[in-house]
């Protein structure tokens, strides 16, 4: 059983986790303050080398044959305005940056195993990673999955509570335009890689809702090499695609191709080419298996309605498919509020969460 306290230790927790900074590559404070914490706590803490001084936190169960790992992430993208990141609360609502995107799902899966260590005085056959690095290029879980296999993972990303057996994969693409550097008053629109990029663009703008409806894009970065006052020899856009579990990535990989060929084609003046620059499958899982079984009695548990969802976003769960284990993406927060401004996730899903987990964890032993 969760202690009477421990509403009051998870809030207090999650505020001091928003109000350390820990944007990608400076992760090393909120680790440090979770090892210490964890310690205090008398569980068996492991500091686990990424790169540099960089490091992920770990409690893996000595002796034990592991079921599942839980997963959280502790870095958070960098700061709109970096005297304004930290914790406020306005009723139910906890407000800054990494709120939701996962510093909420990171506490509650803290203070569940805490609380269920201090209750049993031994480990659950599952393991606890907080890893660094997820929001660029998942250094922290590529370091983890090197190490340890687990048969299950559990990720607290936000999903509104609802459990996440299926994956959307995700594709990086990254397209150059190269053409002649010549001064402004002779810009020539066919030579210009700019103007090539732009007509490539508008392609494959086109062609996403034309032809594949299902996947979702976004142009992350558009830029041009610095010329003064020339025209540039150099375009580059950065394009984040997100694919539905069962879509084909290698029919689309090469669809994109034939538009930048065709492009080629039409204007040997310029010459463009695609990279692929991270390509992660999409997954579905049925919801079977003993794990399974014991989340959704912890759901019935808590008297949650089981409606389960595609995760829609890229995440860490790519990574542990790719290395043979069956991750469920399931936190407090949504998706809609992650990365904005006004980030925020109610403490009532928050604490629920971490009752979820409590349970899930507790069932684990049998």
């Amino acid at each position: 059983m969760l202690p009477a306290d421990h509403p009051e230790r998870l809030l207090t927790l999650l505020r001091n986790l928003i109000n350390i900074y820990s944007p990608t590559g400076k992760e090393q404070e909120i680790i440090a303050f979770l090892a210490n914490y964890l310690r205090e706590a008398g569980l068996p803490v492991k500091l686990q080398k990424v790169d540099g001084k960089r490091k992920n936190l770990l409690v893996i169960p000595p002796g034990t044959e592991m079921i599942a790992v839980l997963v959280g992430h502790v870095d958070t993208v960098g700061a709109y305005e970096l005297d304004q990141f930290g914790c406020r609360e306005e009723d139910d609502r906890i407000i800054g940056l990494g709120a939701a995107d996962m510093k909420g799902g990171c506490a509650a899966l803290v203070e569940a195993y805490a609380a269920l260590w201090k209750e049993r005085r031994r480990c659950p056959p599952a393991a606890l990673a907080l890893v660094c690095g997820e929001e660029e290029e998942g250094d922290g879980t590529k370091r983890l999955v090197r190490e340890y296999r687990f048969p299950w993972a559990l990720i607290a990303e936000p999903t509104d509570m609802r459990p996440c057996f299926s994956h959307f994969g995700y594709i990086e693409l990254h397209i150059t335009t190269r053409g002649r550097r010549v001064h402004a008053s002779l810009a020539n629109p066919v030579q210009s890689p700019v103007e090539a990029m732009l007509r490539l663009l508008l392609e494959i703008s086109g062609y996403f809702p034309g032809k594949r409806p299902d996947l979702v894009y976004n142009i992350r970065d558009l830029s041009s090499s610095q010329s003064g006052f020339a025209v540039p020899e150099r375009s580059d856009v950065w394009i984040d695609v997100h694919l539905p579990p069962t879509a084909r990535l290698g029919e689309i990989m090469i669809e994109l191709e034939d538009i930048v060929s065709a492009a080629n084609q039409d204007n040997p003046e310029v010459r463009s080419s695609i990279s692929f620059m991270n390509v992660h499958s999409g997954y579905e899982l049925p919801e079977k298996g003993k794990f399974a079984q014991q989340l959704r009695e912890a759901y019935s548990g808590e008297r949650l309605a089981w409606e389960p969802q595609a995760f829609r976003s890229h995440s860490d769960a790519n990574l542990l498919w790719a290395a043979g284990t069956k991750p469920v993406i399931l936190g407090p927060g949504v998706l809609e509020r992650a990365h904005s401004p006004d980030e925020s996730v109610s403490f009532e899903q928050v604490l629920l969460s971490s009752r979820v987990y409590y349970k899930l964890l507790a069932a684990l032993f049998n």
